[in-house]
């Protein structure tokens, strides 16, 4: 409705302005109907259900995905139009697995031997009417000028309603910690990092940013996602029990009080017999920090109604994005952006 409104006070206003015809109304109207055409159109089109799939994956790759789509299946059913799945949802997590576990996914797309991870998203999103959003999975890139050399990713894909690929994102910040006591992970032993931020319209809501886990801790990515529009950011992670408790929900707060939009983590479930045991916790976020729902540690699916009003009434009380420095500190926006 908002966007038909903004679009028709265009039109009136150019009409009224050209006509040679004066109208008594003319003088009363205008200046009301050049604020409503000036006006941005709404970065959420439409409310929207959103659904964080909290999974846990074991190692037979088949098996898992073949429980991602019943748990798809499952949130389509409960109305959600935005479907997302957990970081390394097709494997067990950890620079063990990686290597074994990839899957070769250019050129695009990929051939189902080369991917069988690919075809099944795109069948989930496809099957079930929605955009998916498919967590991650470990990427392999062969060079062509030496077989021999392999780069590995932690890479995710979305899908349209018609199991299109919309985009991919490669994990931008690798997860190098060192906690003296409690956790000591190095992703960069075997994976490589991304080089863009990912920003992806969905037509019919509007645009999403997608970054994956450990991104979630650089502000920076997240202000250039919400200042290209976007109305919510989707993180896919897998925290564990050390940084979990410390930190997951306090950063899905943060990134969503900073941007004013919604957030949405994905966490695997807990799997105590793991080698690597993720702090679960799947959240959504409202544009003023509230968190409207979250998961315990188990697999659950959980879900909420985002509204672009809530946006709009965040940024209007609390008005950021007119109060910037520019002349002050630079616009981190001019990245580079990409689907």
């Amino acid at each position: 409705m908002r966007s038909t409104t903004w679009r028709t006070a265009r039109v009136l206003t150019t009409s009224l302005l050209v006509s040679k015809r004066p109208s008594p109304f003319i003088p009363h109207l205008i200046p009301l109907l050049r604020k409503m055409a000036t006006s941005h159109p709404p970065i959420l089109k439409q409310p929207v259900k959103l659904a964080c799939v909290q999974l846990a994956s074991g190692p037979s790759k088949p098996t898992n995905l073949t429980h991602a789509a019943s748990k798809v299946r499952e949130a389509a059913a409960s109305g959600a139009k935005i479907v997302v799945l957990p970081e390394c949802f097709n494997s067990p997590y950890g620079c063990d697995y990686f290597p074994s576990y990839a899957e070769a996914l250019l050129p695009s797309p990929p051939p189902a031997e080369a991917s069988p991870s690919f075809h099944a998203l795109s069948v989930m999103a496809r099957d079930n009417n929605v955009y998916l959003i498919g967590g991650s999975i470990p990427e392999l890139v062969v060079s062509e000028t030496d077989p021999s050399s392999k780069t590995y990713y932690n890479t995710s894909l979305t899908f349209s309603p018609k199991g299109e690929l919309l985009a991919t994102h490669r994990k931008v910040h690798l997860f190098d910690i060192d906690i003296p006591g409690k956790i000591k992970f190095k992703e960069s032993d075997v994976l490589s990092p991304g080089d863009k931020v990912t920003v992806v319209d969905l037509p019919e809501y509007g645009k999403v940013g997608i970054a994956i886990c450990y991104d979630v801790r650089f502000p920076e990515l997240a202000m250039i996602a919400a200042r290209q529009g976007c109305f919510a950011l989707i993180y896919p992670g897998a925290f564990n029990t050390t940084t979990g408790p410390m930190h997951w929900r306090l950063l899905g707060q943060a990134r969503a009080v900073d941007n004013q939009v919604y957030v949405a983590l994905c966490s695997p479930a807990r799997d105590v017999g793991a080698s690597y045991h993720a702090w679960g916790h799947s959240l959504i976020s409202d544009p003023m920090a509230q968190v409207l729902v979250e998961a315990d540690e188990n697999e659950t699916i959980v879900s909420a109604e985002l509204d672009g009003a809530r946006i709009e009434e965040a940024r209007k009380g609390i008005p950021l994005k007119d109060q910037r420095r520019f002349d002050i500190y630079p616009d981190v926006s001019k990245a580079r952006v990409g689907p």
